[in-house]
């Protein structure tokens, strides 16, 4: 190990492991990233993995300019060291157990004490819990031990524990796509399909998270065709008489493929799939929150507006957003959904040129969940693109000099 691995924070947190972070939270592949630097793909790969050793402070500064943050930031002497390499630390536990086979190998540590049913949906709750209020730091301290938990009682009792178990991956993939960790994410999301395969309704639940991080990594095809699938397959013959769990799921399902047709430019498309969950929000109402979706016609309001987003409608996203907030409905939602939104409407105040009412909103949505804005890559993205422009307000530039961000 290099002396600068040795060094403060880094004997935790390996350097190539900063530089795989990093990579991740600006969306570069391995190739890309490597095509920036004039090296290889394997020569990243190693890097990143520690099998190379990082040690030449010309190469890394040629690492810090490709990936837009300072030097010291890769050597963990920031002025946020510890905040970094929590974060790093909690998101290699969550690698690390995920990448746990202990129970197919039958290993000791998969003997263990085996929660009970009542513990496990009480994790499980707190967990999705946790989540909709943006309680991320918490929550990245919680999956890896919800996650060992949730794979024993699986083991022990495969049909008790297989909700909690694809519930478990479900909460820990919408996590993952949050923090940028999308790799990480795809692999929570397909294990958490493969638990519910044969079971529509836990197929549909899964999906909604597979459907976000299929759309994270670009593959908004992939990603609506998948969500049409499940959303269709579970659809109610008669929506008046149908229960809240098949409505929810459709309902979401349905959202996530507008927004999918709406990322690769299909308009009409995006309309008619919105317009189907909007039938299926007005049956079930506000208020709900079936299989953790909040489903109903504020949340189908506030897609509208994320839609209008994708497509560049961003006067049409602006008088959504005021109507939508305006709404009963709106105050039943949870934190994380409510500032998830409000960064969507900075995005369209800044699509209309107009700093002012973005940064308005993002300071909202900071009060609103702290986390959501602080820890979640596409918000400091938001964040940033505000107070680039000349007539940003002095209250969000200070915002973004907190966070470190410019």
């Amino acid at each position: 190990m290099t002396q600068i691995q040795r060094s403060g924070v880094e004997s935790e947190v390996p350097v190539g492991r900063r530089v795989a972070y990093w990579r991740a939270r600006r969306r570069l592949s391995q190739q890309v990233f490597a095509d920036r630097l004039g090296k290889s793909k394997s020569w990243v790969d190693k890097i990143e993995r520690g099998v190379r050793a990082l040690d030449k402070v010309s190469t890394l500064q040629e690492i810090a300019v490709v990936l837009r943050i300072d030097r010291a930031v890769l050597l963990g002497r920031d002025t946020r060291p510890a905040d970094v390499a929590v974060w790093i630390e909690g998101v290699e536990r969550i690698r690390a157990a995920l990448s746990a086979y202990d129970i197919a190998l039958d290993r000791p540590a998969a003997r263990r004490d085996v929660p009970s049913a009542a513990r496990l949906a009480r994790d499980v709750a707190h967990a999705w819990t946790s989540f909709q209020h943006a309680r991320y730091p918490a929550l990245v301290g919680m999956v890896p031990e919800l996650l060992a938990g949730a794979q024993r009682g699986h083991a022990h009792d495969p049909q008790a524990g297989r909700v909690p178990l694809v519930e478990a991956y479900r909460v820990t993939a919408a996590l993952l796509v949050k923090l940028g960790e999308t790799e990480l994410a795809w692999l929570a999301a397909d294990r958490a399909m493969a638990v519910a395969t044969g079971d529509p309704l836990l197929v549909a639940a899964a999906t909604v998270q597979l459907g976000h991080v299929l759309c994270a990594t670009g593959r908004a095809r992939a990603a609506g065709t998948a969500a049409l699938a499940a959303a269709y397959r579970i659809a109610p013959t008669d929506p008046e008489e149908a229960d809240g769990s098949p409505l929810s799921l459709c309902g979401t399902l349905l959202v996530q493929a507008a927004l999918a047709a709406a990322r690769r430019g299909d308009d009409q498309a995006a309309a008619a799939r919105v317009d189907e969950a909007t039938e299926l929000a007005d049956v079930l109402g506000d208020g709900q929150d079936h299989h953790h979706t909040c489903f109903g016609p504020t949340a189908v309001a506030l897609a509208r507006v994320a839609v209008d987003v994708e497509r560049g409608a961003a006067d049409e996203a602006v008088a959504r957003h005021v109507d939508a907030v305006g709404r009963d409905g709106w105050r039943w939602l949870p934190p994380g959904v409510r500032a998830a939104h409000l960064i969507d409407a900075a995005r369209a105040y800044l699509q209309t040129d107009d700093p002012v009412n973005a940064a308005r909103v993002l300071l909202d949505a900071d009060r609103t969940a702290t986390a959501e804005v602080r820890h979640r890559p596409a918000a400091r993205d938001v964040l940033a693109d505000t107070i680039r422009h000349p007539d940003a307000p002095a209250t969000v530039v200070s915002l973004a000099v907190t966070l470190g961000v410019s």
